[in-house]
């Protein structure tokens, strides 16, 4: 393993802010140490280097692009220069790579391969949300995307509050121009008392966070729509 370079897994930006607001020094070595990358999307990728690194030679860059698209060859075809004694970094389009975003199967491979796996600090929206949700961080699950479709989601979000009213947080996102829908979806299903929050924007200057009961929710309306938020249930 000591001839071979690392996979590190580097931490964005979630949004328009100065990267030494919310990430350590050690992004900013990392991304100079590094010449070979594997990102979720090219341009934002390089724009992210760039603001953390302005110095950094565009032209040097070598970008591979992992998304839902990635055949699995390529997968290991991302991880020869490791095999070869160079580093590689992974760079999502926002927050931490492998949680919530791609990267977990190359993980997986890396490790399969005897290539060390480096996980950065960095900000992640659904710690952060839960951290200020004021609800159970000791017994909590993600369930991510929920069901597009009105039934099932409804249906998903029964189970859901069932599951937090025997202690575990419940956290989950939507695509957001679809916040709003979720929003009223939960407003419609969830029970009076339940405590709903909801965490938008998190570590930009427009973040929003603030956690509220179903009924106190009922009474306003909140500027989410379009805007990237977590929701986090507890009953």
């Amino acid at each position: 393993m000591e001839n071979k370079g690392k996979l590190y897994l580097i931490p964005s930006l979630m949004g328009d802010t100065e990267p030494l607001e919310v990430l350590p020094l050690s992004i900013k070595k990392v991304i100079d140490m590094c010449d070979h990358f594997v990102v979720e999307n090219e341009k934002s990728a390089r724009h992210f280097i760039k603001k953390v690194l302005p110095s950094k030679s565009q032209p040097d860059l070598i970008l591979s692009v992992l998304n839902k698209y990635t055949e699995p060859q390529e997968y290991v075809d991302f991880l020869k220069p490791c095999l070869e004694g160079i580093h590689v970094g992974v760079i999502s389009e926002a927050g931490a790579p492998c949680v919530a975003d791609p990267g977990s199967e190359l993980v997986r491979i890396a490790h399969d391969k005897g290539i060390r796996v480096v996980p950065l600090v960095g900000p992640s929206s659904i710690l952060l949300a839960l951290m200020a949700s004021g609800m159970n961080g000791q017994n909590f699950a993600f369930s991510g995307y929920l069901p597009i479709e009105k039934h099932p989601r409804k249906k998903q979000i029964r189970f859901l509050e069932k599951q937090s009213q025997k202690g575990q947080t419940q956290i989950f996102m939507e695509t957001p121009y679809r916040n709003l829908k979720l929003f009223q979806d939960l407003l419609d299903v969830c029970e009076s008392e339940t405590r709903l929050c909801l965490a938008t924007d998190i570590t930009t200057p427009a973040e929003a966070i603030y956690t509220k009961t179903i009924s106190e929710w009922r009474k306003v309306t909140p500027n989410i729509e379009k805007r990237p938020t977590i929701f986090i249930l507890q009953g």
